[in-house]
């Protein structure tokens, strides 16, 4: 079997992980994809995650690597009949290759042959890495247009290598993206972050996240956000405000980067009322905000008192302390 040299091995490592760190997050995958392609040829590629189940996959998040949209959108007709995924469901990890006409040949698979042969995948590579006890699974796909071009036992066993690699490279540039969003932070309360998919698994949280959320979940499962929390974030982008902490949210890729803090005072603010706090902050007299509102000094003078009771504060350093605390 002929081996991939270690240090041309070594060398595109390097580059991959070099990649994770420099690359926006938007722009990662394909990066990575294309590196590999001089060493394992292929035409097109999907990469995500998805939970498996007994009539397919259920995708969380894809990647298309030279691919449309209309191809996954096709795919939920017949992933019942994708019995090359369905061969790693329970495995934990594994890597394989298949030919399209001769895996899916005979009458039951017919409508599935048709759809992948049409969307020029035929012969494909699949490479999967799994948790057997919640059925989650990341993993990436690699097509080959030729029907000829089969894959080799050491092309399998070349990307069986480089594939716990891409999984972790692609974590990190996560982790890189996490770091840049939403830290440092500017508030004097610890925080913890943690990035989920859309419909809730949690891709990486760090201790102060469990520690926080355990505060106000105190069954929380670790493995996905809660559903109230989620939901929220389906719906809008504001701060989700609990009993006990605020968690705020980006939303990039299809991907949730949240930060987590305690509540303090100042998330009693209705939102004009913070306008006002931060104008007050920043230095503005009470005549100043008015103009600059559009309301009578009366009004603003109310609105000064408000904030000032639900702060327990007494003047303007106070109020700024207040806000520090939020960020």
């Amino acid at each position: 079997m002929t081996r991939q040299p270690l240090h041309d091995f070594s060398t595109l490592l390097l580059q991959l992980y070099r990649l994770s760190h420099e690359l926006p997050i938007d722009a990662f995958q394909d990066a990575a994809l294309e590196l590999i392609k001089p060493v394992l040829p292929f035409d097109a590629s999907m990469w995500g995650t998805a939970t498996t189940a007994s009539e397919g996959i259920d995708v969380h998040t894809l990647h298309l690597h030279r691919k449309t949209p209309e191809m996954m959108m096709e795919y939920d007709n017949f992933k019942h009949l994708d019995s090359a995924a369905a061969s790693f469901f329970g495995k934990g990890h594994g890597t394989r290759g298949f030919n399209s006409a001769n895996w899916w040949s005979g009458p039951k698979y017919a409508p599935f042959l048709d759809y992948v042969q049409r969307y020029d995948q035929n012969n494909i590579f699949i490479t999967m890495d799994s948790d057997p006890r919640t059925n989650f699974m990341h993993w990436f796909s690699l097509f080959r247009i030729d029907p000829d071009a089969h894959c080799k036992p050491e092309e399998v066993s070349l990307l069986a290598s480089l594939s716990p690699h891409m999984m972790q490279a692609l974590a990190l540039n996560r982790l890189v993206h996490l770091d840049r969003t939403l830290s440092p932070a500017s508030g004097t309360q610890p925080r913890g972050s943690a990035i989920a998919d859309l419909k809730g698994a949690i891709y990486h949280c760090d201790v102060s996240f469990v520690a926080l959320m355990q505060e106000e979940f105190p069954s929380w499962p670790r493995q996905a956000l809660p559903q109230s929390l989620l939901e929220h974030f389906m719906i809008e982008q504001s701060t989700w405000l609990g009993r006990r902490i605020a968690v705020s949210c980006r939303l990039e890729q299809r991907l949730l980067f949240l930060s987590v803090r305690k509540r303090c005072r100042s998330d009693g603010l209705t939102p004009r009322e913070h306008t006002v706090a931060e104008l007050l902050a920043r230095g503005d007299t009470h005549k100043d905000i008015a103009a600059i509102l559009n309301r009578s000094p009366a009004t603003v003078r109310n609105h000064i008192q408000s904030i000032y009771d639900k702060l327990q504060v007494g003047n303007v350093a106070g109020l700024i302390q207040e806000l520090r605390l939020a960020g």
